[in-house]
């Protein structure tokens, strides 16, 4: 651990290199995030840090099938939640929301999320799939017929047609902006991550902790309550599995 590595800024690196995401980029998505002296005063930040060592599939989380699909801990993999689309039939699959942790886009109030996710195949390799992993509005129809048809998101998608290519969208009350996401690789796990700025009020998308094109601007910001959000159906063929090896939310209060 790099605890003695100081930046320009004077911050400190708490995050391991060789266990971590590397030197080019020293923290990633969370280098300016306040994660330690929020667990020192709770009054700074609110903090979700998921590292599916249970589900309450009663009370945190809602499943919602689309005809068929299921979310389990894996055990195949440690400290994951699988999310099983539960069949290879076209549009077909489930979707989760954390409905009781809020997190509200707003200025000042800046958040970081980031999940490591892989997909995989009840035969693998999948070659494609439909998902969504970020923060959305509570909707039981994140993705319907192949389509998004959710406004209030910031997160990565893969639409009807998509394969494994991943675009990052951010919406605001049905006016939204997408870019380009990284292309997945069947059972390669990646991290997702996004900083929104509640001071400049733009959104950075951080693929494995490099920032990655261009920030979104206020106008496809939402600024409305939006939740931990996870989508996995089958596009016709594959029945694919979207394996979320964690994931954390931090909001300034």
């Amino acid at each position: 651990m790099n605890a003695g590595n100081t930046y320009g800024d004077g911050t400190v690196s708490i995050f391991d290199n060789v266990l971590g995401q590397g030197t080019a980029f020293p923290g990633g998505v969370w280098k300016n995030c306040p994660i330690l002296a929020s667990l020192c005063d709770p009054t700074i930040a609110v903090v979700l840090d998921e590292r599916w060592q249970n589900y309450d599939a009663t009370n945190d989380y809602t499943l919602t099938q689309a005809t068929s699909g299921s979310a389990a801990i894996s055990t195949t993999f440690p400290g994951t939640l699988a999310i099983d689309a539960g069949a290879t039939t076209d549009n077909q699959g489930a979707q989760i929301q954390r409905l009781k942790s809020a997190f509200i886009p707003a200025a000042n109030k800046s958040i970081w999320f980031e999940a490591r996710i892989s997909l995989t195949a009840s035969t693998p390799p999948v070659t494609k799939s439909q998902l969504f992993v970020g923060l959305a509005a509570s909707d039981t129809t994140i993705i319907a017929s192949g389509a998004m048809s959710t406004n209030n998101r910031l997160g990565w998608m893969i639409l009807d047609g998509g394969l494994l290519q991943t675009t990052f969208t951010a919406d605001k009350a049905g006016t939204a902006t997408t870019k380009t996401g990284p292309l997945l690789v069947a059972a390669t796990a990646i991290n997702l991550g996004f900083f929104f700025d509640g001071v400049a009020d733009t959104v950075q998308q951080f693929v494995n902790g490099v920032a990655t094109g261009t920030a979104v601007a206020t106008a496809n910001i939402p600024k409305l309550v939006v939740y931990p959000s996870f989508v996995c159906q089958s596009d016709a063929t594959d029945e694919p599995i979207l394996n979320i090896h964690g994931y954390r939310v931090v909001q300034l209060r």
